[in-house]
């Protein structure tokens, strides 16, 4: 009898175990998780909430009123530029590994192989993520949305003078050979140049907001300024579109920074109270700078002192906490109020909208600032933090390979298409405005 129950247990177990075995293999598979997918889901619209309507209303309102248009226009067509480029071969040299090997410097290192070109191999059942969480496809989409609001930041240093077709092609060339290899070295992971140097940017201060503000100072250099630039009044023309636009980049800039931590977790939370906290710190700061300076503070400084916290505290926003975030905030918008406004008047370049002065400045500022209030002992998280003098070591040689490498490239860029097709408009064209030379419209019929 007891035999007998042996065996029937024996039996019972030879049916059981190769289904316990299958259930483990199970679990262990990636299984999306429907919170983190629908959030990146929100947060991917978001930021591109930040382009078109955002950014398009932003340097809409600062331009004279015969260029608002082209300003807009240039927003709209550089968001489908590049989401098709995107799509062909920018997230490949983004984002696709071959070749990489951690601690190995070869030409993978700074460009991505073409593994995912025209997005081969995604599914609906691809899965990503750091734990393989949510579609690969929301992940393409949430980094196309940065892809494109980078080249259209550029916009605001050439405003009101260069040609809507030199414009278009600039933009896709530069997409190709310096956004998208500076995300590859930033963020593809072991093997990427400045991801082994242990560079911190969490959601683009090197990437987006450095990368932009070089490349406009550069453009705004190489294209000269404005007819009637510094002598001429050149005052925004709608400020009430100026507002609206940073209050639509202020709440889509939630998406980006804690939409960053690629999932709904603590990370995403802190990410969210940081921003917000710079970001009040810095419109302060900008406006009692200005304030005590000028003897009235203004909507277009508190407007652009609302972008500078949110760009400084970019780099930053996944590893410091609430006191470090407060003193970026507040260190951006006094340092890019002096350099927006006294450092490009005494230089003399024309920096339209302050693409630099704000992006710039404000990414590198924040870019440093993250390897001093990214460390545990400044109230920060990230662990690895220990010695912080050469993490803000790290961060610094990060700036300035970006520094010069986007300054080189783009400045051969803009000089070969200049010698081959032309950058600027006509003086004629200028002085009527880029809405009716360019497009044959006007932004106002009244």
């Amino acid at each position: 009898m007891t035999l007998r129950k042996f065996a029937g247990l024996g039996a019972l177990l030879s049916i059981v175990m190769p289904s316990l075995a299958m259930a483990a293999d199970e679990v262990a598979a990636p299984v999306l998780n429907s919170g983190d997918t629908a959030w990146m889901l929100t947060a991917t619209a978001l930021v591109l909430f930040m382009t078109i309507p955002g950014l398009a209303l932003f340097y809409g309102g600062m331009v004279r009123s015969k260029n608002i248009l082209s300003v807009m226009m240039q927003c709209f067509a550089i968001t489908g530029l590049i989401s098709i480029l995107w799509v062909v071969y920018g997230y490949s040299i983004a984002f696709d590994t071959t070749g990489m090997e951690q601690g190995v410097v070869n030409f993978n290192s700074f460009f991505g192989g073409m593994g995912k070109a025209f997005l081969a191999g995604v599914t609906p059942a691809s899965i990503t993520g750091p734990a393989a969480l949510f579609p690969e496809a929301v992940f393409i989409t949430f980094q196309m949305t940065f892809a494109i609001i980078t080249p259209a930041l550029i916009v605001g240093a050439f405003a009101e003078r260069m040609k809507f077709s030199a414009m278009l092609i600039f933009m896709a060339i530069w997409f190709t050979l310096v956004y998208a290899p500076i995300a590859h070295m930033v963020w593809s992971g072991n093997g990427g140049l400045m991801w082994d140097w242990g560079v911190l940017d969490f959601a683009g201060g090197t990437v987006v907001h450095i990368n932009a503000g070089v490349a406009g100072l550069v453009a705004c250099l190489v294209l000269g300024k404005r007819k009637g630039f510094p002598t001429t009044p050149m005052a925004p023309h709608n400020l009430g579109y100026t507002l609206i636009g940073a209050a639509m980049l202020w709440i889509g800039w939630f998406g980006f920074n804690a939409g960053s931590a690629a999932a709904a977790n603590g990370t995403a939370g802190m990410a969210m109270l940081v921003t917000q906290i710079a970001t009040a710190a810095a419109a302060l700061g900008w406006m009692f700078a200005e304030w005590i300076t000028h003897g009235k503070p203004s909507a277009l400084g508190i407007a652009s002192g609302v972008v500078a916290g949110l760009v400084a505290i970019t780099p930053a926003a996944g590893t410091v906490g609430p006191m470090g975030a407060l003193i970026i905030g507040l260190a951006a918008g006094v340092v890019c109020f002096f350099c927006a406004t006294t450092l490009k008047r005494k230089l003399g370049y024309d920096d339209s909208l302050d693409a630099f002065g704000v992006h710039g400045i404000g990414g590198i500022l924040g870019a440093i600032l993250t390897g001093v209030f990214a460390a545990p002992s400044m109230g920060g998280f990230n662990a690895a933090t220990t010695d912080i003098a050469a993490q803000v070591w790290i961060q610094c040689k990060g700036v300035g390979f970006t520094v010069i490498y986007t300054a080189i490239v783009t400045y051969i860029i803009l000089k070969v298409l200049d010698m081959v097709m032309g950058l600027r408009v006509t003086e004629e064209e200028e002085a009527v405005g880029l809405d009716l030379a360019q497009h044959n419209e006007r932004g106002y019929n009244l």
